[in-house]
């Protein structure tokens, strides 16, 4: 894992949209249209309006975090900058690379976020302290 990873690292992509008279579709691709293999898929929802999940790093996992529906704010920290993304189209997708600590903050009523990741779930891999995440940069 690189160590020296910024919160400039972490990438806005958008998706390609086909629309027609019978709706939208956005299709995604590991590899092709995200920088990972895609391993595993879930979505977090019914989260009270206005409200914060997540609040942890990963050390070697990848994700890619996409409002498939509402909004929410995605803060991002490397450990000596700070960087706020806002997520409220289905076609855009937040690639947070290892080593960014990430927190979900301020959902929408009826927000659902999409999570694509590059491994299987690994408790292992999740640091969810933040003096602990400190420690881990200065490894």
């Amino acid at each position: 894992m690189n160590r020296t990873v910024s919160v400039y690292d972490c990438s806005l992509i958008e998706f390609q949209q086909i629309s027609n008279r019978a709706g939208n579709i956005t299709p995604v691709t590991g590899e092709e249209n995200i920088p990972f293999k895609i391993k595993r898929v879930f979505y977090i929802y019914d989260i009270p309006g206005g409200k914060d999940r997540g609040a942890h790093a990963h050390k070697e996992c990848h994700q890619l975090l996409v409002a498939a529906s509402g909004s929410f704010e995605v803060e991002l920290d490397d450990g000596k900058n700070k960087r706020t993304v806002t997520l409220n189209r289905p076609y855009y997708g937040l690639h947070i690379p290892p080593g960014i600590w990430a927190a979900e903050k301020g959902f929408s009523s009826g927000a659902v976020c999409l999570v694509l990741t590059s491994s299987k779930y690994d408790n292992e891999d999740y640091i969810r302290n933040y003096s602990d995440y400190l420690s881990f940069l200065r490894l």
